[in-house]
């Protein structure tokens, strides 16, 4: 008696104990599920050690800006009318009441340089800076103000001046800030090979209180972001109202994530429960695999609960994958115990399953392992989300493959079985006609193979590497009508920071400054659109100082250059610089500023002035200037890759300036460097999973030429997959890069069953037209079944609010049946043609 039998022996004897222990470790996963924590941090769809990712938070400690909200206000009554800006007021005062807010901006409060117009000589002397909160404005001159002013007008105000944006910025968290900041230390002196024994104990400690400040965090965002849409609905009856800001974006896909995960799961169950229902007509076979697949998830998501192994919106799709290939085990099980049963219809359950479970033991542990190579292939990627998800994956498949394997075989024996009618015996499965196909059409199916190979390489040649967070949603959805907004009539939504550093040697600059200039202003936190909307209107101005630079002639003219480049792409959308307060100043001034003014705008503005024009923009200290641009997210000729490249040639080209002088920074530039690293390490390792896959199959098979052969298939179909994405216009970005993984890890489990089966059927007669029609009828018919099912269960998907989890249903479902097409024609084909099968095989 070998192993595998006396094991079966064992736990087949009394299953009852079997499955009672099996249920107690399911109610303690339970019992852990509601510690399961959801990660939409930015941090965690960062490139760990970037050095964008170091300047990005160095940049952002010098041009602060506190995490926010953007509420749109769109009236039916003209915008600054009282009947708009009244319960505008009021539901500022409403937000600004809510717990973690730190300031509310409206165009209430921002400075009015225009309304009436001011010389430059009395904006220096002002007191105070009229706001529409002043009762003695001009409300008409104002609008004019706010509609063409170079600052206000596509960014605070729309240019119809019918529409405005309100900022809620966020109470920053200091502990969460220190322990970034002491954790990036640490990593520093880590990489550098300079971190002791003490200090790699402080490094595990920091970043487990940083993940856990995350977490806090996590759920204060999405209880700001309920609080802040409950204001607003209050408020709509007066206007037009749209939330936005990264916040939201964040609680969205999250919202949508585990919305999907609960109401999808649970259709997707109850679609495949009627399929499996249709197909063998007992709910015993309906019961088992799916109790076995619900009970896997189970476990996995304990696991990551117990753990505190966070998911994302890329890993949450290993449940919906893990489904998958539990749901294969299980039918390949049934389909084997039901064979049995008709060849030895007296045998008892106990022997039946036992037999079932021997059989299938070797090619499904084969699968097993091939998978997991496939889904360790992610964990190269860098990016913490795609490497935990390959994890995960080998997790879920090692709890898969035991529950499988304990379970099924159990119920099977604690089940009574339907007795098989003789029609049932007698009837010729669906897959035959596969067989038939292959026999009789052979040559059409390689031609329509090599149809498939070029349609698959024009569709890869057409893939892009895109990342566009509007394209997530539906048009239907809040979120995306609020990007949309803010990109038609505010300017764009994605912003990206462009730096210039100051030459080394600086020239002579006029140094003049006003009477004010006794006077200095400490800065204030707080401002408007500080991060994706980039201008600060808080109160205070820096302390005086000599003019730098930027405040010279020559520092004026390249900002001003710089600014004019970026603005001629047709993918830019609203830019400020120093640019916009030089020119702003030209008004006021009544012609161009010289060197003596220039060194007046930096020293010696009023502090609200200052933190509107200037403070944004120039980094006294280390004498640089920021350009700041909302590039068009909906924009359909946006390539950011492209884009980032050419704005910088184009720059250090017609400026002539140094390339170590010129910085791109942003979200936007991380988010890129992480999708060309992700489709470098995932689409390029391709070729070394299939290597890997290969050998694999060669230990397996003992055969060189069967492995080519089972890889053939595989190659097929990933290659398909991707090419559809791409003729289909799907980009691969942080959501879908992980599908030529998904493609992999289900192909090669169609090839290693069918080969293996086929290999013991050829052993019967060396006959291979009849080993494939025999093949075809056993591990096809399992194939083929567990393919409709998952099929008719992902479609659900395709119903979904959350695009990315649409396009992983039909992705899913694509891959289905590329991976069932191949082992059930092509592979056939293949082994008819070559014959790779010697007369002592076997």
């Amino acid at each position: 008696m070998t192993r595998v039998e006396r094991f079966y022996a064992l736990i087949l004897r009394k299953p009852i104990w079997v499955l009672s222990c099996f249920a107690l470790v399911i109610g303690i996963a339970l019992l852990q599920l509601p510690k399961l924590r959801l990660d939409a941090s930015s941090d965690s769809l960062l490139l760990q050690g970037d050095p964008d990712l170091a300047y990005f938070r160095e940049s952002a400690e010098k041009y602060a800006g506190d995490e926010f909200l953007i509420l749109t206000w769109e009236p039916g009554v003209p915008l600054l009318s009282d009947d708009s800006l009244e319960p505008l007021a009021a539901m500022a005062d409403e937000l600004e009441r809510l717990r973690g807010v730190a300031s509310v901006t409206t165009v209430l409060d921002v400075p009015l340089l225009e309304s009436p117009p001011l010389s430059l000589t009395d904006l220096a002397r002002a007191d105070s800076i009229a706001t529409l909160r002043d009762p003695e404005v001009d409300r008409e001159l104002a609008l004019k103000e706010l509609t063409t002013s170079p600052v206000y007008r596509n960014l605070l105000v729309s240019e119809r001046g019918d529409l405005t944006a309100v900022q809620v910025s966020l109470q920053a968290d200091e502990l969460a800030e220190s322990l970034l900041d002491e954790r990036e230390a640490l990593r520093a002196q880590e990489r550098e090979g300079a971190l002791g024994a003490e200090k790699a104990d402080r490094l595990a400690q920091v970043e487990a209180d940083y993940d856990l400040a995350l977490a806090r965090i996590g759920a204060e965002r999405d209880r700001m972001v309920a609080a802040v849409r409950d204001v607003a609905e209050r408020f709509r009856p007066y206007a037009k109202i749209f939330v936005g800001g990264v916040p939201m974006i964040a609680a969205d896909m999250m919202a949508f994530v585990r919305s999907d995960l609960v109401t999808f799961g649970t259709a997707i169950l109850a679609v495949m429960a009627v399929v499996l229902w249709l197909i063998f007509r007992s709910w015993k076979w309906v019961f088992i695999p799916l109790i076995t697949c619900s009970a896997t998830a189970t476990l996995l998501l304990g696991v990551l609960a117990g753990t505190d192994w966070r998911m994302t919106v890329i890993s949450s799709n290993s449940v919906a994958v893990l489904l998958i290939v539990t749901l294969s085990l299980s039918i390949h099980l049934v389909v084997r115990y039901r064979e049995l049963q008709r060849q030895q219809p007296d045998a008892p359950r106990e022997q039946l399953s036992a037999g079932a479970a021997k059989l299938m033991m070797v090619p499904c542990l084969y699968t097993a392992m091939t998978t997991i190579v496939a889904f360790t292939s992610l964990v190269v990627a860098g990016l913490q989300p795609v490497i935990d998800f390959g994890w995960m994956m080998t997790t879920g498949i090692v709890l898969g493959f035991c529950s499988a394997f304990t379970v099924v075989p159990a119920l099977m024996v604690i089940i009574p079985d339907k007795p098989l009618t003789t029609a049932g015996q007698a009837e010729k499965p669906f897959t035959i006609r596969f067989a038939r196909v292959v026999q009789q059409h052979g040559r059409l199916v390689v031609a329509a193979t090599l149809g498939l190979v070029m349609l698959s390489v024009a569709g890869v040649r057409a893939l892009e590497v895109e990342n566009r967070f509007i394209d997530y949603f539906k048009e239907h959805t809040e979120i995306y009508q609020g990007m949309e907004l803010l990109d038609a009539r505010l300017g764009g939504t994605i912003p990206l920071d462009v730096i210039l550093e100051a030459p080394a040697e600086e020239p002579e600059v006029a140094k003049e400054t006003s009477p004010s200039d006794d006077e200095g202003w400490e800065d204030d936190d707080g401002g408007f659109f500080d991060d994706v909307f980039d201008i600060d209107f808080g109160f205070g101005a820096d302390e005086t100082q000599a003019a730098g630079y930027w405040f010279s002639v020559p520092g004026r003219q390249l900002i001003d250059q710089v600014h004019a480049i970026i603005e001629s792409r047709a993918e830019s959308g609203k830019v400020l610089s120093l640019s916009t307060a030089f020119e702003v100043m030209d008004g006021l001034y009544g012609g161009k500023l010289g060197g003596v003014e220039l060194a007046l705008v930096e020293n010696s503005l009023p502090e609200e002035v200052n933190n509107a024009l200037v403070t944004p923009f120039y980094f006294a200290e280390a004498q640089e200037a920021r350009l700041s641009v909302r590039v068009m997210e909906t924009s359909e000729s946006l390539r950011r890759d492209a884009y980032l490249k050419e704005l910088r040639e184009q720059i250090l080209e017609e400026t002539g300036i140094e390339p170590e002088r010129l910085h791109f920074t942003s979200l936007l530039v991380l988010y890129n460097n992480v999708l060309q690293s992700l489709f470098q390490s995932q689409i390029m390792t391709l070729g070394a999973v299939f290597i890997a896959i290969g050998l694999m199959f060669w230990i397996l098979f003992r055969s060189l030429a069967l492995a080519l052969l089972a890889l053939a298939p595989n190659i097929l179909a990933a290659g398909l997959v991707l090419g559809l994405m791409g003729l289909a216009g799907i980009p691969l970005d942080i959501m879908t890069i992980t599908i030529a993984a998904i493609v992999v890890g289900i192909g090669v489990d169609d090839c290693i069953h069918y080969l293996h089966r086929f290999r013991d059927e050829i052993a019967v007669d060396q006959d291979y037209r009849a080993a494939m029609l025999r093949s075809h009828s056993s591990i096809g018919r399992a194939m083929y079944y567990t393919t409709l099912t998952v099929v008719v269960g992902f479609a659900m998907l395709t119903l979904s609010n959350f695009t990315p989890s649409l396009y992983f249903g039909v992705l899913t479902v694509v891959a289905m049946i590329a991976a069932v097409a191949g082992a059930l024609l092509l592979l056939p084909q293949l082994i008819i043609m070559f014959k790779p099968f010697g007369p002592d095989h076997g």
